[in-house]
């Protein structure tokens, strides 16, 4: 039986719909449909880039092609610095499969907190994270092996150092991302790194490369250094440093050597050093390269300048005697003393014996103005032209403010400032019969011109002067070596401490060159603060220039020209 629906019988169905009723409900759809046309138009057209942007950041990469970093050379063509290929392990980390047991097994490998590790990995929006870089390949196949979804391995470079501690001054390191920062790998950063390139592609979600998107932008490979240094004379040099440094309880010393002919540096180093390679707990006592970036006051190597220009100047002659007794003189209030009292003594016994007393007599006959451009014109106060990172211009006060005191105490090296560096560059003028040479970190093609500073007879009677103080009666003995003639000056200063001099804390100097006819090598000494019971330059450096010129001419192929012993005068002391 069929049961009829009475619509007019029904309350409910009888009664009329309001017309508001509808209309909302189309007003209603109207607007939702209105909302995702918006949507869509927003989405689509306004801001297209940036959710384009967004997917592609899901599939799309931009992989770095790193540039082989260029090498450093030593003259020779050894490696002092080198790129190889290394391993570094990154994620993505919205895909990374997070099996604790596997993460901790990846931290195990890589010898990392696993803290450390869920701590990169945590933020999910991230879409690549290093989690070590620079592994060895043995350990990087070790950690793919455990298959952790979202964990990738890249090939970059890596620098490596041959020579380690003993060049590490002059080279320098780089830091992770393979940029300079130290020595000459932050000098010419921009030369070594190259260019790198790049490849665009498009990725699966297990991190599995597609395709390419775009062409790749191939890598330009750095450029290589070859410098002036020989790394057999810069390992020498730095072994005796560093068994002075140890055997005299010193704080630190540096040693350069110079090619007197090209300007080249041969050996410049530095102890205590560091290794480039291992950099974890480094200072900054390790990291300064002393030799251009310390200034001390260069004591009584100054004296064979004062010489010089009287030479120069007509005012005495080699053979002129000056009356240094009592052994002391006084100045302006100020009394100047020697080590010990000589009497009458010639201007060659005065650089021989390093009187303070003598060097002062002449100075003061000299022209204030005359010291200060002599002192300027072979480089002290001037910024030396080597493209080094710290390298320090010095301390030279200008001539019009000087005193007669500051004169005085100017012509022994105390009231004025200068690197080891400028140092030995400036007693090229003794090696070059007058000459100041410029002096280069890069390998030179042969001899180069230098610049005319004192008569050339003069200098080369300076040279004889500085002979006599490597001999008997001099002030620097243990300067002497087997087979070639040597001459240099010693120099034994105070150290600065607050506004004044520290009583018992020294820097002692040599600073030297050989053959002496025909001067072919300069090497300066410098030790700080030697504290094993001797402090005298001509004790604590001038061992170290005997054994490094000894070693670097024999190396260089020079024939020795005298063929002596050394003879060793005990208890010869000098004046500061």
């Amino acid at each position: 039986m069929t049961r009829s629906v009475q619509y007019t019988s029904s309350p409910l169905l009888a009664s009329k719909t309001p017309m508001w009723r509808s209309r909302f409900v189309l007003v209603f759809i109207a607007a939702g449909f209105l909302g995702l046309v918006g949507r869509a138009a927003w989405v689509q057209v306004f801001k297209n880039d940036f959710f384009q942007h967004q997917g592609e950041v899901r599939y799309a990469r931009t992989l770095d092609l790193p540039a082989n970093r260029g090498r450093i050379l030593d003259r020779n063509g050894l490696l002092l610095a080198t790129s190889v290929p290394a391993s570094s392990i990154w994620a993505i980390p919205e895909d990374v499969e997070r099996d604790k047991a596997k993460l901790a097994q990846m931290a195990k490998l890589l010898e990392m907190p696993l803290a450390e590790i869920e701590k990169k990995l945590q933020d999910d929006d991230k879409t690549f994270v290093w989690i070590k870089r620079q592994v060895d390949e043995s350990i990087a196949r070790e950690v793919l092996a455990l298959g952790i979804k979202g964990v990738s391995q890249r090939t970059e470079f890596k620098r490596q150092y041959p020579e380690g501690e003993a060049a590490a001054h002059v080279v320098g390191f780089t830091n992770v991302e393979d940029r300079g920062q130290e020595g000459m790998e932050l000098a010419f950063e921009k030369e070594l790194a190259g260019r790198p390139g790049s490849r665009r592609v498009i990725k699966d979600r297990f991190g599995r490369i597609i395709e390419d998107v775009r062409e790749q932008v191939p890598p330009v490979a750095g450029r290589d250094l070859q410098l002036s240094i020989d790394s057999k004379v810069q390992f020498f040099a730095y072994q005796k440093l560093r068994d002075a440094v140890v055997e005299h309880k010193a704080k630190a010393g540096s040693v350069i050597v110079l090619d007197t002919q090209t300007g080249e540096v041969l050996a410049l180093a530095n102890y205590p050093s560091y290794s480039p390679s291992k950099r974890v707990s480094l200072t900054g006592e390790q990291l300064r390269n002393r030799v251009l970036t310390d200034t001390f006051e260069p004591g009584s190597t100054m004296k064979p300048f004062i010489a010089a220009l009287a030479l120069d100047r007509g005012i005495v002659r080699p053979d002129t005697p000056i009356q240094t007794a009592p052994g002391r003189i006084t100045i302006g209030g100020a009394t100047i003393t020697d080590a010990h009292p000589h009497g009458v003594l010639s201007v060659a016994e005065v650089i021989q014996k390093s009187s303070n007393v003598g060097t002062v007599t002449m100075a003061m006959k000299l022209q204030p103005k005359d010291m200060w451009e002599t002192f300027s014109s072979v480089g002290f106060g001037q910024r030396p032209q080597v493209p080094f990172p710290g390298a320090v211009v010095g301390r030279l006060p200008a001539y019009k403010k000087w005193r007669p005191i500051n004169q005085a105490t100017m012509s022994y090296g105390y009231g004025l400032s200068t690197s080891l560096f400028q140092l030995a560059r400036a007693y090229t003028v003794f090696a070059r019969d007058g000459e100041l040479v410029p002096v280069t970190l890069f390998k030179a093609t042969g001899p180069v011109p230098g610049v005319r500073v004192f008569d050339a007879k003069n200098a080369a009677a300076v040279r004889q002067m500085l002979h006599m103080v490597t001999g008997p009666g001099g002030t620097a003995p243990k300067a002497q070596t087997v087979g070639y003639s040597v001459g240099g000056k010693t120099g034994t200063a105070h150290k600065q401490e607050g506004k004044g001099y520290a009583s018992n804390k020294y820097r002692g100097f040599f600073v030297g060159l050989a053959p002496v006819e025909n001067p072919r090598i300069v090497v300066a000494v410098m030790i700080d603060e030697p504290s094993g019971g001797v402090y005298f330059g001509g004790d604590v450096a001038a061992p170290v220039f005997s054994a490094t010129v000894q070693q670097t001419l024999r190396m260089m192929g020079l024939q020795p020209d005298m063929n002596v012993k050394p003879q060793v005068v005990v208890g010869v002391e000098e004046s500061f």
